[in-house]
This record gives structure tokens, C-alpha cells and sequence, in this order.
């Protein structure tokens, strides 16, 4: 199986769960709007899944498309936007692989949200992505990642322990789903192999396990410099977090702010 289509599977399987359990994911979307207000010009979101940051960025008065290789997940976007007729023309959800999509227009931002590039593993890949998305920015068009600081998380000790994350409420059934995980971490090949495990109690009291497996790739701070250098890109910025804070040891996140070269 391919990495596209690896995580693809993944998403299918898990769509029906994904924004329940990711409610109270907001604190990344102020940046993307402060970063959307200084350019001017259409919007890319690379794995944009449901639109929980592009329907954010629409809502605040930019035009945006986004590309998901999940079906599942697309049709639950385009359903949150059918709720939204007055974002129908700012908003235009597409089905394909990053790596090679023919978009119709250029952008002037580019994002890759939470963890978005982990999914390609592949040295290749990431750069074959990062050189397709430069092709397809404006002159002078911005491109922000946002990853874990792999630092940090490498400084971690591996248990192979089943972690309840999180409970929460499916809206369509009005279940009760236990969100857990298991991961080992490769350290050689900056690889993390996950699986999520989802406990469901339907009314009728039995419990339903769906169990989806995920591989993700993590990205050391200079090694993205060198693939955004060599793919077209040059970095401006990096913050720890989303308030914009230092990138420095300690911190959470990797977030990169990189501009079209030449």
C-alpha cells in the first residue's frame, strides 16, 4: 500500500469520529487568519480534511481550496458547507493528491496544518510536495507547516502503554466513544507507528471497537530548511507555537513561515 493511500484508509475509517474529537482544536486558527490578512490573494489547504481551518479562514472573508485525498472526510466538509450558503463562493473542496494536482489558480498562502506534512514520509515525497506546492504559489506566495518540535518529542520515553486520550460525544448517534492510543517511536527512522483505538457504547449497550493504524513521519528543524531550500522556498520564520513565541528548546511546536524564492 501506498503513503497516500495508507492514509487515506485511515481517514475514511476515523471520519465519522474526526471532529467530535477535535472540537476543541482551535488554538492555531487566530495565526492562519493574522497570516491570511497580510496577503492578498487565494488560500490552499493541504489536507484540509473536514475544513476546520479552512471554513475558519472563509468565515473571515478569504477565498479558500482545499485538497484532501479522503473521501469521507471531503463529504463531511461539504456537507458542513451546505449549512454555509453564504461561504459557497469562497469555499471549493478538492479530492486529489497534493503531489501532483492540477490546481486551476495560484496561491498567495499555502498551509499545511497540524502535523499535515507527518503524513508523507518519504524524503521524496516531502520534497516533490513542497516543489509542486512552490509551482502553484504566486510570486512571493507564503507556504506555513506546522509540526510537533520532534526535539521534544524524541526526549520522550516509549511505554507501548494504551492512553485514553479523550471521550466524547458522536453527534450523529449520541454515543459515548473512548478515544485510545498505542505508539512505538523509531528514532532511526524518525518514524512513529500509531494505533487508534475508538470504544463506541451504543444505546443498546454493547461496545463497537474501530481500531485504525497510522504511520507519521517526524521533521528535525534544519532538515525542513534544507527540503523548503532546495524545493523552492526560502524560511523567514520559525515559531515554538501558535502565539508566535521563539522557536527555542522546550517548545511545543514547529511552525515554519516560508516564502516563494526569487
Amino acid at each position: 500500500m501506498t503513503e497516500s493511500a495508507a492514509s487515506r484508509d485511515f481517514y475514511n475509517t476515523i471520519a465519522r469520529y474526526y471532529d467530535a474529537e477535535n472540537e476543541a482544536v482551535t488554538e492555531d486558527l487566530d495565526l492562519y487568519v493574522e497570516l491570511a490578512e497580510s496577503t492578498v490573494g487565494p488560500i490552499l489547504d493541504v489536507g484540509c480534511g473536514t475544513g476546520r481551518v479552512m471554513l475558519h479562514l472563509a468565515m473571515a472573508g478569504h477565498r479558500v481550496s482545499g485538497i484532501d485525498l479522503s473521501t469521507a472526510m471531503l463529504e463531511r466538509g461539504r456537507r458542513k458547507l451546505n449549512n454555509r450558503v453564504d461561504l459557497a463562493e469562497q469555499v471549493t473542496f478538492y479530492e486529489g493528491n497534493a503531489l501532483d494536482y492540477a490546481f486551476a489558480e495560484k496561491f498567495a498562502l499555502t498551509v499545511i496544518p497540524y502535523n499535515g506534512l507527518m503524513h508523507f514520509r518519504s524524503v521524496e515525497d516531502i520534497r516533490t510536495l513542497l516543489r509542486h506546492l512552490a509551482d502553484c504559489a504566486e510570486d512571493h506566495g507564503e507556504l506555513v507547516i506546522d509540526l510537533p518540535n520532534a526535539g521534544e518529542s524524541f526526549a520522550t520515553l516509549d511505554d507501548d502503554a494504551v492512553t485514553l486520550e479523550r471521550s466524547f460525544i458522536e453527534p450523529e448517534s449520541g454515543n459515548l466513544v473512548m478515544q485510545q492510543s498505542v505508539s512505538r517511536l523509531d528514532r532511526t527512522g524518525q518514524m512513529q507507528y500509531i494505533t487508534w483505538i475508538y470504544d463506541e457504547i451504543g444505546t443498546d449497550g454493547i461496545l463497537r471497537r474501530t481500531v485504525a493504524p497510522l504511520t507519521l513521519r517526524y521533521i528535525f528543524p534544519t532538515e525542513l530548511d534544507l527540503l523548503l531550500q532546495i524545493s523552492g522556498w526560502q524560511t523567514i520564520e520559525r515559531y515554538g507555537d501558535y502565539d508566535r513565541s521563539p522557536f527555542e528548546e522546550g517548545c511545543p511546536r514547529l511552525i515554519v513561515l516560508a516564502r516563494k524564492a526569487g
